[in-house]
């Protein structure tokens, strides 16, 4: 099983456990998460790279793994997803550079099941 597949498995198969609980609060904040990254003012594109960002910023590799998928599917090419990297890079500092270097071997991973 590929990084692309296990982590599209695992994450799945926990959501739908953490949705079956019925809980309000966890469910209106899945919503509220689905609404921010829908298309609006800003297109989906960029609010996923916006998301990607924020991820690398904040050093949640679940979330980097996320919308890197979610930007690759919207058409982000390796140019602008590299340019991403560095505006992560400036604003969360040299913390960024493990986290990029996962960011790099999943988007490889995404490019090559394309291209493969």
């Amino acid at each position: 099983m590929n990084l692309r597949e296990e982590f599209n498995d695992y994450r799945t198969k926990m959501n739908e456990k953490i949705l079956a609980e019925d809980n309000k609060v966890i469910k209106r904040f899945f919503n509220l998460d689905t609404n921010a990254y829908a298309e609006g003012a800003l297109d989906v594109k960029t609010k996923e790279m916006l998301g990607l960002s924020s991820s690398m910023v904040l050093r949640c590799d679940d979330c980097i793994k996320y919308h890197l998928e979610k930007c690759f599917d919207a058409g982000v090419t390796k140019a602008q997803v590299f340019e991403v990297f560095s505006v992560s890079m400036i604003v969360g500092g040299s913390i960024v550079i493990p986290h990029l270097r996962r960011a790099v071997e999943f988007w490889e991973e995404l490019e090559n099941q394309t291209n493969g």
